[in-house]
């Protein structure tokens, strides 16, 4: 808003996060000290002061679809009978970042055992980095009912999942949620999450109609499905499909594919498929967590959605290079890692990612890169590699 749309902006901070202001004061000082930008923080009546002020004239929100609504048709009743009329109480422009239930499509072909470990601890990061509390978090798992290497892949993801150091469930809400997630598959009183079992996987025969697709847990769970095709192509396919069908939200989707399938299907057939999954940010081997990190690419849901049916939101963010009508962000990263993509004659230079739940040197390497971040003498870049490689 402030930059695009020429206008000055209060930035609402959550009270999960508003230790970040004293962060985030520091860094935008110029625009503040020039009165273009104020940071407070509060709770949601604080929130509910701006939006209703009449010096405001636009809203974004980042958030739930049900705070979302509140702020557009109002609260309780009120809101049930305004959107029957389809007369918004709110009538301010809004923009919106409200999450959904984001899939990952597992495309069958040939893995190797590195390949079924390392792309294990890929998903365990999409489910688990912090805490399964992220936007684009893995909700969704759908695999190839066919693939003789499923079984193996779903041992190696169990490893993972369970090997994890222990996280808190800080958010408000996420034990709530998680009980509803777990009724809803009638999984058994102990499935909820321990030291030992870091995350709630609900078997492929949990119950079809459980609509665990049609909310956003917001936490340490997630459903296997399956799907049935007879290679690469039509399950990929199948799977668009299926997630464009069921699952609740246009946010982000992710893609493992192993590069003798991608060949298999081409390069051009591939991207048509991919044309139709309708995700703001669609990650091909890598994690649509890095579109979100990407100040370059857009960030949002897949235009479409209304006030009446917001599903992810309306709109975008980030986007520095001021796209007006971008659909969508697209992501794409090594299927393996280095070094052992050079075996694969795929020349690239990212180990293990820092941003894996597994990795050994993520803390060490995390200071690295801020120092890095905030003065980058290319002499610093070696110890960073070394301890990525560690990693």
């Amino acid at each position: 808003m402030l930059f695009v749309e020429n206008q000055v902006a209060i930035l609402k901070m959550n009270p999960i996060n508003a230790d970040l202001s004293e962060f985030l004061e520091p860094a935008l000082a110029p625009l503040i000290k020039a009165g273009f930008l104020r940071i407070v923080p509060g709770d949601s009546e604080v929130g509910q002061y701006p939006c209703n002020h009449p010096l405001v004239e636009a809203i974004h929100i980042t958030g739930s679809g049900a705070a979302h609504d509140a702020i557009v048709w109002g609260p309780g009743r009120e809101a049930t009978d305004n959107q029957k009329a389809g007369k918004p109480k709110n009538k301010r422009p809004i923009t919106s970042e409200l999450g959904g239930v984001g899939p990952t499509i597992v495309v069958p072909g040939p893995w190797s055992s590195a390949d079924l470990h390392f792309q294990a601890e890929h998903v365990a990061t999409q489910k688990l980095h912090n805490s399964g509390l992220n936007c684009i978090a893995c909700q969704v798992l759908l695999l190839p009912k066919r693939w003789p290497l499923k079984s193996a892949f779903l041992q190696q993801l169990r490893r993972a999942l369970a090997s994890s150091s222990p996280r808190p469930l800080y958010y408000p809400g996420a034990s709530a949620r998680l009980a509803q997630f777990q009724s809803a598959i009638g999984a058994p009183a102990d499935a909820q999450p321990t030291q030992a079992d870091q995350c709630v996987v609900a078997p492929f025969d949990a119950r079809a109609d459980s609509g665990v697709e049609s909310f956003e847990v917001f936490g340490p769970a997630m459903r296997a499905t399956e799907l049935d095709a007879e290679d690469a192509e039509s399950f990929l396919i199948a799977a668009v499909e299926d997630a464009n069908r069921k699952l609740a939200g246009t946010l982000g989707a992710n893609i493992l594919i192993h590069p003798k399938a991608l060949g298999r299907i081409g390069r051009g057939r591939f991207e048509a498929i991919l044309a139709d999954l309708r995700y703001g940010c669609i990650g091909v081997n890598a994690w649509t967590g890095l579109g979100f990190l990407s100040p370059a690419a857009t960030w949002g849901a897949f235009p479409g959605h209304t006030l009446a049916a917001v599903q992810s939101g309306i709109g975008f963010v980030h986007n520095t290079c001021l796209f007006e009508r971008a659909q969508r962000t697209v992501i794409e990263a090594p299927f393996k890692p280095f070094p052992r993509n050079l075996l694969s004659l795929s020349f690239t230079l990212l180990p293990r990612p820092p941003w894996f739940i597994t990795n050994r040197r993520a803390h060490g390497l995390g200071r690295l890169l801020t120092r890095f971040q905030y003065k980058p003498p290319f002499a610093k870049l070696p110890r960073s590699f070394f301890n990525a490689l560690r990693g």
